[in-house]
């Protein structure tokens, strides 16, 4: 592993800060807020126009950029520092690689160049609180989390040649707003009973999407409701089988990338947090002295810098592994070091550290609506409820290491 940024790299992270310091400030980011969407959609146009960034993973033959997740990990940490509200984790994170991975030709070419150029948006539509079981990080992809026979959630179903799917899926990030929902719905009753892949217009007839109120609120959801509505199968037609495609494979890694993704995030907004409570403590004075002068606050802000350099590390080993041999949504499959959800755990674990102490340490006005200090522990709790819980991530990593099975030494 090489630690060292390539000159592209930086040139990404160097532009993306400076458009964003520019395009999302504290206000700008307020006002996005309360747009229907959840988020500016100029400030989406412009990085898709002059760094590609809703294409930065994806093949230059879809009109992307041919970079590799890793690449669009580390660009993660400058919107995470912004907190910036866009589509990317819903459109190039997580439903952009399965229609890469698993769908046709047609399919491709008809979402990804349009995907690339920031002209259509894309949703995972998976209810939040199951969606870390179904990316793998919490457990295993399996059980009833798309809905299986009355256990609710997405139905599929054949009706004269054509997939129709009927059911609700709440909590769908970026649901609302996007223009394609890759839905994931339970097919074959009891006797093959199956997870499958569906693709479903943003206006399709018979579906009823409502912008939901959120913890984070720079992370917009919503509740999809289906009522007998047309689908595409993904994979299915142009001589593929999207019917034996191994869903639970395919969303894993999606998951391994996106924990990457999101690891990467949480650290520039815990590192930011962490700025903004050392720019206040050496403006603020209390008894005739700078509260950042105080040892005992110093030795709180040296434990959150700490803590933040260790998931940094975490994050950026993850997402050399996401991108390396084996990682990737659309790599072949093969040995693998998941680390993304480790990463992902001690990330979420700094920035609520950092959020936290920046909230008291900037005292009363820490608590108040109008400071930003609010939005950075809402950021690292509401991924925490989507993509958690901590102990959770960490446990189901140990499990898969075997870390604490039982082995015979011989004698």
């Amino acid at each position: 592993m090489d630690p060292g940024f390539t000159a592209e790299q930086d040139g990404i992270r160097r532009t993306l800060r400076e458009l964003l310091h520019k395009r999302c400030g504290p206000e700008e980011l307020r006002a996005a807020l309360d747009l229907p969407g959840g988020h500016d959609r100029t400030l989406w146009t412009a990085l898709a126009e002059q760094l590609g960034l809703p294409g930065l993973a994806l093949p230059e033959e879809y009109g992307g950029v041919g970079c590799s997740p890793t690449d669009l990990a580390l660009a993660a940490e400058e919107s995470g520092r912004a907190l910036a509200p866009s589509p990317l984790l819903a459109t190039s994170v997580l439903a952009a690689p399965l229609v890469l991975a698993l769908g046709t030709g047609a399919q491709r070419s008809a979402l990804l160049p349009r995907i690339c150029d920031g002209a259509l948006t894309a949703a995972l539509a998976v209810p939040g609180p199951a969606l870390a079981t179904a990316l793998a990080l919490t457990g295993p992809p399996d059980g009833d989390w798309a809905g299986g026979g009355r256990a609710g959630g997405v139905q599929a179903r054949r009706v004269r040649g054509d997939w129709r799917l009927y059911g609700e899926a709440a909590q769908v990030l970026d649901g609302h707003s996007a223009g394609v929902l890759v839905v994931p719905a339970h097919t074959g009753g009891y006797v093959r009973s199956r997870t499958l892949l569906f693709l479903v217009a943003g206006d399709a007839t018979g579906l009823v999407r409502t912008r939901q109120t959120s913890l984070d609120a720079t992370r917009a959801q919503a509740r999809l409701q289906l009522r007998d509505v047309r689908a595409e199968l993904l994979g299915g037609g142009d001589g593929g089988d999207g019917e034996e495609a191994d869903v639970p494979a395919a969303l894993a890694r999606v998951g391994e990338s996106a924990a990457a993704f999101l690891a990467c995030e949480a650290v520039g907004a815990g590192d930011r947090a962490l700025e903004r409570t050392v720019e206040y403590l050496g403006q603020r004075r209390q008894f005739g002295r700078l509260i950042g002068s105080f040892q005992a606050v110093q030795h709180r802000l040296a434990d959150v810098y700490v803590r933040l350099q260790a998931a940094r590390s975490a994050a950026y080993y993850a997402a050399w592994t996401a991108g390396g041999p084996g990682g990737g949504a659309d790599a072949p499959d093969g040995p693998r070091e998941r680390a993304g959800g480790l990463a992902l755990a001690q990330a979420l674990q700094a920035l609520r550290c950092a959020a936290a102490e920046g909230i008291q340490l900037h005292g009363g006005i820490g608590f108040t609506w109008e400071h930003e200090a609010h939005l950075y522990f809402k950021r690292a709790a509401g991924d925490e409820l989507l993509f958690g819980p901590v102990h959770r991530l960490r446990a189901h990593a140990a499990g898969e290491a075997r870390l604490f099975e039982r082995t015979e030494v011989p004698a």
